[in-house]
């Protein structure tokens, strides 16, 4: 009887533990990723399950408003995996976050733009004094407003800027409360339908301020989690090269500009106008001096840098980091290559 009891217990303990390996083994296949509403290729991967297929792990998808507020939720730990803008990004590591980015979304080029409201009396950029120009704060378009205000000679004493979300800037454009918003899709096509734009992120790149948005990862989830997060980068780079490869092809009917209208909220003639905007690097791009590579010396690394030296310049934020570049990471994007 005792030696029944006894087996009987510890078949229990024996059974708890499985049952508590199981339950970790569960949650370590369990990940929440936050993304946006700009347009691009990877929205078919979401739409399609492609990276549930690819990793085999059930994601939790969380739509943002904003970098700043993707950020936001990656910091507390609610998010693992998260879409932002340059200047968000900058932000975050600037304050100490603990991520990595692994990967560059897209180059944002003539994707953003200052557009000022027809009616508004805006004909150039010194006849924004005294307009109310809306953005959402710490974002990229955040960041080149500001930069477009220095270069033309005046600041947020000079100009309203507000701080609001993309989908208050639409309600807020309809009613004629501002006068001017520096904004991305779907958000500027809707403005654009009566007001005309003043300048672009490329301009304002092409003075060296480039701005992109980029695909963060915490650092230590990264650490643990090496293959799901070299696997999300390699359906990620391979929905690019599609549509690198069909661009000139793609009608509204087709699947992926369908899944990304879907995703972005706008309609598929708005997506496949927008889409051609921007620039979206490929793998080997990405892996090389332009973007991931090369430490300080590497694109992101420097775009990270100056980002942070103007964003403290203005105030946005408090201290800089001495070495941008260990905050991006080319090594998931490194295996995901070494796997194709």
């Amino acid at each position: 009887m005792r030696k029944y009891i006894k087996r009987n217990v510890v078949d229990k303990l024996l059974l708890v533990t499985l049952l508590a390996v199981f339950t970790q083994v569960a949650q370590a296949e369990q990940v929440t990723i936050g993304y946006q509403g700009m347009f691009n290729p990877w929205k078919y991967a979401i739409e399609e399950k492609m990276i549930e297929k690819a990793t085999g792990y059930e994601i939790k998808w969380r739509r943002f408003g904003s970098g700043a507020k993707a950020m936001t939720a990656v910091a507390s730990g609610n998010v693992q995996v998260a879409v932002a803008g340059s200047s968000p990004i900058a932000s975050a590591v600037s304050r100490g976050v603990d991520i990595q980015l692994v990967w560059i979304l897209e180059n944002i080029a003539d994707a953003e733009a200052l557009v000022v409201r027809e009616g508004a009396g805006i004909m150039s950029p010194s006849d924004l004094r005294g307009k109310r120009l809306a953005v959402p704060f710490v974002s990229t378009t955040h960041f080149h407003a500001l930069f477009a205000l220095q270069q033309f000679g005046l600041s947020e004493k000079d100009v309203k800027v507000i701080n609001m979300q993309p989908s208050a800037i639409a309600a807020a454009w309809q009613r004629g409360d501002i006068d001017a918003a520096f904004i991305w899709d779907p958000v500027l096509q809707k403005i654009k339908t009566n007001g005309k734009v003043l300048i672009s992120s490329a301009m304002l790149s092409s003075w060296g301020k480039p701005t992109f948005d980029g695909l963060v990862v915490d650092k230590a989830f990264g650490e643990e989690h090496q293959e799901f997060v070299s696997k999300l980068i390699k359906v990620i780079a391979s929905v690019d090269e599609k549509y690198r490869a069909t661009r000139d092809n793609l009608g509204t009917n087709n699947p992926m500009i369908a899944a990304i209208a879907k995703l972005s909220g706008s309609t598929p003639n708005a997506v496949t106008e927008a889409l051609a905007l921007y620039d979206f690097p490929s793998l080997d791009r990405q892996l090389s001096c332009e973007w991931l590579q090369c430490e300080q010396d590497g694109g992101a690394a420097k775009a990270l840098k100056a980002t942070s030296e103007f964003l403290k310049q203005q105030r946005k934020i408090n201290r800089l980091q001495q070495d941008y570049s260990q905050f991006v990471n080319p090594t998931y994007a490194q295996q995901a290559q070494s796997n194709l």
